[in-house]
């Protein structure tokens, strides 16, 4: 009973580690993308597209790591402490962002320096959680019930490739939501910058999953294992399809299907990722069930996620129904 409970638990927190990376991801990528708009304008116009929704984006960053903690304490006592630095750059990140989001409105002198803060604090956070993904998935060393390693063992030419796709990544999700929520001239800019980078982020996937392959003997075996191999082999055709509607959208001007091809190549990823750790939750010695709580807490939480997780979909959906279509300079939100 305890494994089927952890099990639920880790499809919540996978779910919602998947929605931020989805919904955060794209309003990281306008921070990543600002200082290659053309001017102050399109700059502004481009945070006006996100001004509605980015804070609730991270709601889902607070429920993964609140779930983590709640759920699986043991994983989170060990993953926590090797990937401190990281961690520690990532929320100053996301906090200068947000605070950069805020003053870029209602500061004339120190604009252009907001407008950089924005830009850089987005820049670390996503740098940041790439090299946290590559040491997550190069696996931790564990000795006993804590963490066993050094300060730097996230920092490797793997988990430097992880944080490049990342970026790129994000990036693109921020130029197809440009394209999809504005139109004119940074439309057409949007569309420019997608399709480098549409071929960039498709190249890196390919990338990053042949260097896991080999990154530990584990994901070896697994993917070419039966029966994963049946989804090891239908998940990079499955990217190349999608990448090919991602192109077609973007050359054949399409307005909301380029966003959606983007987030399908994310999801794709996290399902490759997935395939890669299970049943691990800290890769490549602790699984899910040896770092669940007590079957008590687990039930006892599990009936306030199935409260709070669809309130928190709810709000988010009719978010985005209520601020959808173009934003235009003119509309304005602050």
């Amino acid at each position: 009973m305890i494994f089927d409970l952890a099990s639920i638990w880790a499809a919540l927190i996978a779910f919602a580690v998947l929605a931020y990376v989805c919904l955060d991801g794209f309003d990281l990528g306008i921070g990543i993308l600002s200082p290659f708009l053309k001017d102050r304008g399109e700059k502004h116009l481009a945070m006006n597209t996100i001004a509605p929704v980015w804070d609730g984006n991270e709601t889902w960053l607070v429920l993964g790591g609140g779930g983590l903690f709640a759920v699986f304490p043991l994983a989170y006592a060990i993953v926590m402490p090797a990937l401190y630095p990281l961690i520690i750059v990532m929320l100053l990140g996301l906090i200068f962002r947000g605070v950069a989001f805020e003053f870029v409105h209602r500061t004339k002198r120190m604009q252009g320096f907001w407008e950089w803060g924005f830009a850089l604090g987005s820049i670390l956070a996503a740098i940041a959680q790439g090299l946290a993904l590559g040491g997550l998935v190069q696996g931790i060393t564990v000795q006993g019930r804590s963490f066993g390693g050094g300060t730097w063992d996230w920092l490797t030419p793997f988990s430097v490739l992880t944080a490049v796709a990342l970026v790129a990544g994000y990036a693109l999700l921020g130029a197809t939501w440009l394209n999809m929520k504005t139109e004119g001239a940074l439309q057409a800019r949007a569309q420019a910058i997608a399709k480098p980078l549409a071929l960039g982020f498709v190249a890196l996937i390919g990338a990053v999953s042949l260097a896991t392959v080999f990154v530990r003997p584990e994901y070896m075996a697994r993917w070419f294992g039966y029966p994963t191999i049946v989804f090891s082999l239908t998940v990079p055709l499955l990217v190349l399809a999608v990448a090919w509607v991602l192109w077609r959208g973007l050359r054949d001007g399409h307005d909301g299907r380029p966003f959606v091809a983007t987030l399908g190549l994310f999801a794709l990823s996290y399902i490759g990722l997935g395939i890669s750790f299970y049943p691990h939750i800290v890769p490549p010695s602790l699984t899910i069930a040896e770092a669940a709580a007590p079957e008590s807490s687990l039930a006892f939480l599990l009936v306030g996620a199935l409260v709070l997780i669809p309130m928190i979909l709810a709000y988010t959906a009719y978010s985005y129904w209520v601020f959808r279509g173009k934003v235009r300079p003119e509309d304005g939100y602050h």
